[in-house]
């Protein structure tokens, strides 16, 4: 169903995961994808290995710096001229509790809402930009099943990065409508990646699990088919909303 030739799709954090999934998904439809990394080129020459020969830019920056964006964006643009569709996928998951040090508390949130929320922030921005130039495009930002139920108390500042990234996405949808600029939100619930298997080494899974009616966690290649649909333009008229991906363990 996702018909991607000739397009040009920027996947953040494109690396491991969900968006080494995206990156899977989106090169099989066609698209040629500029792949994002922070600093494990490694991981990304392994994903981008996989891939038909010049389906895959490597591009690295840390999204902790205020350049990075504009920055990834550029060399994105660059390499073929053009970006047709943006996956914010990149994100930070660090436990910071409300009896954790002042400071160390502060340092948290600011890391976390600058990966999460300003950074992808930043690439929409250059991302609207370029579109508004070429009659549209397409926005895909990976949320959290956290934006909307909210997340243990070691984890607030993650659901409220997650909780604003879904407000961006409709301001955008809402907004940039006129310009054919498309905006989505997907939600996943616990995803079999690194992250949720270091959750299972010190919780169990039955903590996870259990909480799912599907009985099970989402692949990250749940998530990727639905960024690769969205990444099509076929769901036009389901700009704004949030996909979950949480085998009904949220239902809104």
């Amino acid at each position: 169903m996702s018909d991607l030739d000739g397009k040009v799709v920027l996947v953040t954090g494109g690396s491991r995961g969900i968006g080494a999934a995206c990156v899977r998904a989106l090169a099989a439809a066609g698209a040629s994808v500029v792949l994002h990394y922070g600093h494990n080129r490694a991981a990304a020459e392994a994903v981008a290995a996989g891939l038909p020969t010049d389906a895959c830019l490597l591009v690295e920056g840390d999204l902790e710096s205020a350049s990075a964006p504009a920055a990834i964006w550029g060399d994105a643009v660059a390499w073929r001229g053009h970006v047709d569709v943006l996956v914010n996928n990149a994100g930070i998951f660090e436990a910071a509790g409300i009896d954790a040090d002042p400071d160390a508390w502060r340092r948290a949130w600011q890391r976390t809402l600058t990966v999460n929320l300003v950074a992808p922030a930043d690439l929409c921005r250059e991302a609207l930009g370029h579109f508004r130039t070429r009659g549209g495009g397409i926005i895909v930002n990976i949320a959290s099943r956290a934006a909307f139920r909210g997340d243990t108390p070691d984890h607030m500042h993650y659901a409220a990065s997650k909780g604003g990234l879904v407000a961006l996405t409709r301001s955008i949808a809402r907004g940039f409508a006129a310009d054919n600029v498309l905006a989505y939100g997907v939600a996943p619930g616990f995803v079999r990646t690194d992250m949720a298997e270091d959750f299972v080494r010190v919780h169990g899974e039955p903590a996870v699990t259990d909480d799912i009616p599907l009985g099970e966690m989402a692949t990250p290649d749940d998530v990727a088919n639905i960024v690769a649909f969205l990444a099509s333009g076929k769901a036009r008229h389901a700009t704004g909303t949030t996909i979950d991906i949480n085998g009904a363990s949220y239902v809104r």
